[in-house]
């Protein structure tokens, strides 16, 4: 089973992994991302979707124009996970 982040891992978030921030009211991180137009945001997705795939674990996320929204929880968890952070990670690296 896979098991929540404890207090300390999630005191690391903000330095680990900068440009996410914790979502009000649930248990989950966020990222907006912002590309020139739409071709390039669906390419991005195109990307995090294959990412996605290969680590078993898919993003909630929105889409409008060139604007990309990724939020991230382990629902098998309850919240949030070393899973968030590994795909978060991932994504960051694109």
């Amino acid at each position: 089973m896979v098991q929540k982040l404890n207090t300390a891992e999630r005191a690391e978030l903000a330095s680990t992994l900068p440009g996410w921030s914790m979502v009000e009211g649930e248990d989950a991180i966020r990222r907006d991302f912002t590309f020139e137009d739409f071709v390039q945001a669906w390419g991005f997705m195109a990307k995090v979707a294959l990412l996605a795939q290969a680590q078993d674990h898919h993003p909630d996320w929105r889409n409008v124009w060139n604007k990309v929204q990724i939020t991230l929880s382990t629902h098998d968890a309850g919240g949030l996970s070393a899973r968030d952070v590994k795909l978060a990670r991932a994504i960051d690296a694109l």
